[in-house]
C-alpha cells in the first residue's frame, strides 16, 4: 500500500475526504517526525511505540577497499508493534 491508497483508506474508514485524510496523514507523520527530533517517544496503545534508537560510533570496513573507516554515531527511528496489533496478525 502506497501513500494515496492509505490516504483514500483513511478517507473512507473515516467517511471524510481524501483532502481532509491526507492533511491528517501529513500532520500526523510530522508530530512523530518533531517528538523524535526531541529524543520524545510516541506510544499508541494497543498500536505501538515510535522511539529513537541510538546507534554508537564503531569501526567497519571499506568494501571496496578494505580499508578500516570510522562509522559515526547515528540515531534511528524504531517502531516496536503493541500487542493487541500483534494479536490482531495472528488470529
Amino acid at each position: 500500500m502506497n501513500k494515496s491508497e492509505l490516504v483514500a483508506a483513511i478517507a473512507e474508514k473515516s467517511d471524510i475526504s481524501k483532502k481532509d485524510a491526507e492533511a491528517a496523514l501529513k500532520a500526523f507523520t510530522e508530530v512523530v517526525a518533531e517528538e523524535l527530533k526531541k529524543g520524545e517517544k510516541i506510544q499508541l496503545v494497543g498500536f505501538g511505540t515510535f522511539e529513537v534508537s541510538e546507534r554508537a560510533a564503531r569501526m567497519g570496513r571499506n568494501p571496496h577497499t578494505s580499508e578500516p573507516m570510522e562509522i559515526k554515531a547515528s540515531k534511528a527511528p524504531k517502531f516496536k508493534a503493541g500487542k493487541a496489533l500483534k494479536d490482531s496478525l495472528n488470529k
